[in-house]
C-alpha cells in the first residue's frame, strides 16, 4: 500500500459547485481520469474550467486576490442566487477512504470570507461520516494523525484572518498529515491556458521541470528535458514526428545574451527555423506533448479547448495522448470539436447547456437515450454531436435540455 501511495496521485471523483457565476447548482459525479465538457458557447463550460482554476488561485495567491480577479461577488456570484459561493469535491488519495472537501466564501464589508470549510472522511465501512477539519471565518479545529479518527482530540487553531483557508494554513504542517496531501494535491493542479504566441517567447537560459500556464517557458523545459530526462525528450520528439512528418528535431540553444532559442529542424532543410517563424500548430502540439509526457506530471490537469490551431486530423490522436496520460494524471478538457469527440468514449463526456433560466445543467453523454446503443454499434460521439444526437449540437438550441436523440440513424 505505501508504494502506491508513494507514485499515485489523488483523484477527483465528485464536483459540486453553487453560485460560481451561471453554475446555480450543478454536479459532476462519477468524474474519469478523462473527463472532457462539451456544449455550445455560453454553455458554462469554461466556467467550470474556471472553478478549478479559482480553487487553485486560492491556494497558490489566497482567496482574496483570486476573488478580486473575478470581480468579486457582483460578478463572481450567481444572479438571483442565494447564499455563499460552494464548491465541494469528493477525492480519493490511494490506499484512503474517499475524502470529502468543502469550501463556502461569500463578501462582507467587500471583502470575501470563508463562510464554512470542512474535511470529512468516514473510516471503514461502518460508521458515520466525521469532519477532521471544521472552520467557520478564521475559527475551528482540526483532528490530527496520518489517520484521523472521531475518538481523537481536536485542537482549536485559530487562523489570523477570516479570508485565510484552514486546507492551505493547517497543510503546511507535518502534525496534519492528510489536511497538508489535500494542500499538495490541489497546488499542483495544471491549469492551463496555452497560446502559440507564448511558446515562442525567448526567455533567460535555465532549466525548468514545468510547462507554464500559458507555455511561455517552452525553451527552458524542453532544455531542461535534454539535459535530465534526454529518453523522455526522444520520446516527445518521436510523437510529434508523427503528428507533423516533416519535424525532425527540437533544439533550444542558449545565445550569448544568455536567453534561450528555441528552434525547429524541419525536413529537408539543412537549417532550422526560429520557434517565432514556425506554426502555431506545431507549437501548439509540441507544448501539449511536453505537457503530457511529463516526467513528473501535474496530479490534476486541465486544458481549455485543445483543437484551437491543430488540424482536424490531428484531434483523435491528441485524444488518445490525452487517455494515455491519465495512466498518472487526472485530466479536464472542453472542447468544440467533433474531431477530438470521435476519440472519447460516452462516459468520458458531460453535455453542458443553459436552461430557461439561464442556469447552466449537466448530463453525461452516456446518460442521453439511445447514445450508448448508437456507440456500441459503431457510430463516433463527434458524429452523434453534429447531427443532433446530444442535443446541443446546434447552437442555436442552447437553451433547453438535452431530452432523447434528435432523427435516427441507419
Amino acid at each position: 500500500m505505501d508504494s502506491e501511495r508513494d507514485t499515485q496521485p489523488a483523484k477527483i471523483e465528485y464536483l459540486k459547485v453553487r453560485n460560481f457565476r451561471a453554475l446555480k447548482d450543478v454536479e459532476f459525479k462519477q468524474l474519469t481520469p478523462l473527463t472532457v465538457l462539451l456544449g455550445p458557447n455560453g454553455s458554462g463550460k469554461t466556467t467550470v474550467f474556471d472553478v478549478f482554476a479559482f480553487l487553485s488561485e486560492c491556494f497558490e495567491s489566497g482567496l482574496r486576490r483570486a476573488w478580486d480577479k473575478r470581480g468579486r461577488a457582483k460578478e463572481l456570484k450567481t444572479r438571483g442566487g442565494d447564499g455563499p459561493v460552494t464548491i465541494e469535491i469528493k477525492y480519493r488519495e490511494p490506499g484512503y477512504p474517499l475524502i470529502t472537501y468543502h469550501l463556502a466564501v461569500d463578501e462582507k464589508d467587500g471583502a470575501p470570507v470563508v463562510v464554512e470549510e470542512w474535511l470529512r472522511w468516514k473510516r471503514g465501512s461502518h460508521g458515520q461520516p466525521f469532519r477532521f477539519l471544521d472552520y467557520k471565518e478564521g475559527i475551528g479545529r482540526a483532528v490530527s494523525g496520518e489517520l484521523p479518527d472521531k475518538e481523537d482530540q481536536r485542537v482549536e487553531v485559530p487562523l489570523n484572518s477570516p479570508d485565510l483557508l484552514a486546507v492551505n494554513a493547517l497543510g503546511q504542517f507535518a502534525d496534519h498529515p492528510r489536511v497538508s496531501a489535500l494542500r499538495n494535491f490541489i497546488t499542483g493542479w495544471y491549469v492551463s491556458y496555452l497560446s502559440a504566441d507564448s511558446t515562442r517567447e525567448q526567455p533567460e537560459s535555465g532549466p525548468a521541470e514545468r510547462l507554464s500556464k500559458s507555455g511561455d517557458n517552452l525553451a527552458n523545459v524542453i532544455q531542461n528535458l535534454s539535459e535530465r530526462h534526454p529518453d523522455r525528450l526522444e520520446r516527445i520528439f518521436e510523437v510529434l514526428r508523427q503528428r507533423v512528418p516533416r519535424v525532425e528535431r527540437i533544439l533550444s540553444e542558449t545565445m550569448p545574451d544568455g536567453r534561450l532559442l528555441l528552434q525547429i529542424k524541419d525536413a529537408p532543410f539543412s537549417h532550422p527555423v526560429l520557434a517565432r517563424f514556425a506554426s502555431d500548430g506545431t507549437l501548439k502540439m509540441l507544448a501539449y506533448l511536453v505537457l503530457l509526457y511529463d516526467p513528473a506530471p501535474p496530479p490534476f490537469v486541465g486544458i481549455e479547448e485543445p483543437e484551437n490551431f491543430l488540424h482536424p486530423r490531428l484531434l483523435p490522436e491528441l485524444a488518445e495522448e490525452c487517455r494515455g496520460a491519465t495512466e498518472r494524471t487526472q485530466l479536464l478538457a472542453t472542447t468544440h470539436s467533433p474531431f477530438f469527440l470521435n476519440a472519447l468514449r460516452p462516459e468520458e463526456v458531460r453535455v453542458l447547456w443553459r436552461d430557461e433560466n439561464g442556469y447552466t445543467q449537466v448530463r453525461r453523454s452516456a446518460d442521453l437515450p439511445g447514445v450508448k446503443e448508437f456507440v456500441a454499434e459503431g457510430a463516433l460521439l463527434g458524429h452523434l454531436w453534429m447531427e443532433g444526437q446530444l442535443g446541443v449540437g446546434d447552437p442555436l438550441t442552447n437553451y433547453g435540455a438535452p431530452t432523447r436523440p434528435l432523427g435516427g440513424r441507419s
